[in-house]
């Protein structure tokens, strides 16, 4: 398989750990959560990244990514009933996404694909996506940890230890590696 390919589906697996991890450390009531008046919640963003996920990588090489069966309007009002519920739809969208993505070849990456009616590479596409979900992961994680204040549980290098952390990293051997393979 490509490199690009390995690394761009180490980076999605690396992104949805993350929103793994925030939700193991969170209530439903936590995961719904809203800030301020006519902000989204935890779950309203799931919603809404699920179903970019399954416009954009259902029929992926073949079809435009913005599909005609997405309510995304309807992304941003929050339907979930249970935790469970939410975190079966949020795998859902990560099985299109990986199921897409892990059937590329090498001569898929230049072929042109329309969002909207717009061209773009295979890579250019992915990359995109790929963009869209680590920021949208990134709230995830901020609201995650507004929420937990003291209590949150550090998904990356916690505050003061990054000595301890390079000091670690330091005392292994230089090889080629994916960062996501130590975490």
């Amino acid at each position: 398989m490509n490199n690009y390919i390995e690394s761009s589906i180490k980076q999605f697996e690396y992104y949805k750990s993350l929103g793994d991890k925030t939700f193991a450390n969170l209530t439903f009531d936590e995961l719904k959560r809203e800030f301020a008046e006519d902000s989204n919640s935890i779950s309203i963003i799931v919603k809404h990244i699920v179903g970019n996920m399954l416009s954009r990588w259902t029929n992926f090489l073949t079809e435009d990514g913005e599909k005609e069966w997405r309510q995304r309007d309807e992304e941003f009002i929050d339907t979930f009933h249970s935790k469970e519920e939410l975190l079966s739809t949020w795998n859902k969208g990560w099985d299109c996404l990986f199921g897409a993505i892990k059937s590329l070849k090498n001569e898929d990456l230049e072929r042109i694909i329309y969002i909207r009616n717009q061209g773009h590479t295979v890579v250019e596409a992915v990359n995109r996506q790929m963009m869209h979900y680590a920021y949208h992961v990134g709230q995830i994680v901020f609201l995650g940890k507004l929420t937990k204040g003291n209590n949150w549980q550090s998904l990356s290098i916690p505050k003061g230890k990054s000595k301890d952390y390079n000091k670690e990293k330091f005392s292994k051997d230089k090889g080629k590696r994916h960062f996501t393979e130590d975490l």
